[in-house]
């Protein structure tokens, strides 16, 4: 693999995901993201990331999405690296013409990464200093 391929490979990688530390700042920065996660309702009801709406991968289609603001770029999770309900989530959003990105390590890397999370399950976050 030649150098502009690797360069190519990386930048295309940001581009279409981003982890905990660059979704906190872009949240905190009030920047037109819409946090999406992708797993069922039952599961958003126990913890969510804050702010994020549930939109259930199994259920998207046009007439589930219809309300969204096909603007706003739309940051899609699941559980975490072992669950592809995010990158479900977000094929199905892109081709129903939405602009997307995909949180890589979903709400365990999250939480791991000392972020609060909300609903039956959630809890405060903790002093965040991200290492990288």
């Amino acid at each position: 693999m030649s150098h502009v391929e690797q360069l190519a490979y990386y930048q295309q990688k940001l581009a279409f995901e981003m982890d905990p530390a660059d979704l906190w700042l872009a949240l905190k920065a009030d920047e037109k993201i819409v946090v999406v996660d992708g797993r069922s309702q039952a599961a958003w009801q126990q913890e969510h990331i804050p702010g994020a709406i549930s939109l259930p991968h199994r259920a998207l289609c046009m007439d589930t999405t219809h309300h969204l603001d096909p603007t706003l770029l739309y940051v899609c999770y699941c559980d975490g690296i072992g669950c592809n309900a995010s990158t479900q989530t977000a094929l199905k959003l892109l081709t129903l013409g939405f602009r997307v990105k995909e949180l890589i390590g979903g709400l365990d890397w999250w939480k791991r990464d000392g972020y609060a999370t909300e609903g039956h399950q959630g809890r405060d976050g903790t002093p965040v200093s991200c290492g990288c």
